[in-house]
């Protein structure tokens, strides 16, 4: 049995300017204890799935089954076996982190002698300790993101969805999450990962998804899917893009997003050379060369036809804007 399993999920909103797809057809399947990664852009679709799986949001068509359970017909059940933490968290930030996390494993229907038990269990799991009797408006945004977690683990949930836990973090609480994460699938904790951080899916995720305009293009392992282009990368930056544009009518089998040509081939360091020459016949001039093994960036640029970075908006990661761990 699957922990997680969509199938031809799709969710389209009605606006005052008509219909909107946010999610078109999704499917995939999570084995127990796996992180399963969700990668895409924003407006990819990818909350509004995590919504969907979590019954917080009805799919327009399809289904989807939580450890079995149909999360439309028994909801109540399904949430009962999971934890979530999204992206927008609605922590109450007038209570101390002690206060908050006890008052939620009473709605749990926890004692007050285990409510407060389980309470300094998860506050020292996710480093909060020293900063129990704090009233959460005075937490960094990691301190935050580490208490929501917390929150999030208070029933001892089989599966776990983290929508873009990590965005707007400092690398420092990005790391310490991580580590959290790594730890929770360790003791069997099924976890749904969104993220639009390619370092993230790679470091994270046993298998992922990518989607793009609500669909997913592309699923497996990272190992797989980096193994997918073949070869290594070569990497051509130009002075503009209508050079790179002129290179890229010159190389075969090459794409250029703004002043950059990829090119796979089957000898990175041996085809330079060749390349340049081809380069040089033209009257191109390059001003940077590389060679590398695909990425998870070149793979998201074969399966949609553009990077991952070019087509975020409307994101916030003014890491200065931030607390720290």
């Amino acid at each position: 049995m699957f922990a997680v399993e969509a199938i031809k999920l799709a969710k389209t909103f009605q606006t005052r300017q008509g219909p909107v797809k946010a999610v078109r057809n999704v499917s995939f399947a999570v084995a127990p204890g796996e992180i399963f990664g969700i990668l895409g852009p924003n407006g990819a679709g990818k909350s509004t799935t995590i919504l969907m799986l979590t019954t917080l949001l009805r799919s327009t068509t399809g289904s989807a089954k939580i450890l079995g359970l149909d999360v439309d017909k028994d909801d109540a059940a399904v949430r009962n076996k999971i934890g979530v933490a999204l992206q927008e968290t609605g922590i109450d930030e007038v209570l101390t982190g002690k206060e908050l996390v006890q008052s939620t494993g009473r709605l749990w229907g926890l004692s007050q002698s285990k409510a407060s038990e389980r309470s300094a269990e998860l506050l020292s799991l996710v480093g909060l300790t020293d900063a129990a009797d704090r009233r959460v408006k005075t937490y960094s945004g990691g301190m935050k993101r580490r208490l929501d977690l917390a929150l999030s683990l208070i029933h001892q949930p089989q599966i776990l969805f983290l929508d873009e836990p990590t965005t707007g973090l400092d690398p420092g609480s990005r790391r310490v999450l991580w580590n959290e994460i790594i730890r929770l699938r360790n003791e069997g904790v099924t976890i749904i990962l969104t993220t639009q951080y390619l370092e993230e899916a790679d470091a994270l995720a046993d298998r992922i998804a990518i989607i793009d305009n609500g669909v997913v293009e592309l699923e497996g392992t990272p190992d797989a899917l980096k193994a997918s282009i073949g070869g290594d990368v070569i990497l051509f930056s130009f002075e503009t893009k209508e050079i790179a544009k002129r290179a890229g009518d010159s190389i075969t089998n090459s794409e250029v997003t703004g002043r950059e040509l990829r090119t796979t081939v089957n000898n990175g360091p041996q085809s330079i050379p060749n390349l340049f020459s081809i380069l040089q016949a033209n009257n191109i001039e390059a001003v940077a060369v590389s060679s590398s093994r695909p990425t998870l960036d070149d793979v998201f640029l074969k399966v949609t036809g553009h990077k991952l970075e070019a087509v975020k908006v409307h994101e916030n990661d003014d890491l200065g804007n931030h607390g720290g761990v």
